[in-house]
């Protein structure tokens, strides 16, 4: 997986995630919009300014003095540790 700042402010954030789809790019946005100072958090698969670009560019806004890649390590750690929670409990049914 390769991640390219496009735009950083203290409030908002623009990152392409190359390789991913929109299996992980729901997963990864429904948990950032769970996170606390997280006002917005959506994905482009095909932004019109790219040129025809396919790999998606997540957008998050956050509040409160959240940095929004504070807010994206905080999501990605969350989403680990779900699939690791998944994978055991998967593991110990079989």
């Amino acid at each position: 997986m390769e991640l390219r700042v496009i735009e950083k402010t203290e409030e908002e954030l623009r990152i392409e995630i190359a390789g991913e789809d929109h299996t992980f790019m729901n997963v990864l946005k429904g948990v950032l919009l769970e996170t606390e100072n997280v006002s917005a958090a959506t994905y482009d698969m095909n932004p019109e300014q790219s040129g025809g670009q396919t790999d998606p560019v997540l957008s998050i806004t956050t509040t409160g003095g959240l940095d929004p890649l504070d807010a994206l390590a905080e999501a990605a750690a969350s989403v680990r540790e779900t699939t690791d929670e998944f994978a055991a409990a998967f593991e110990a049914a079989v």
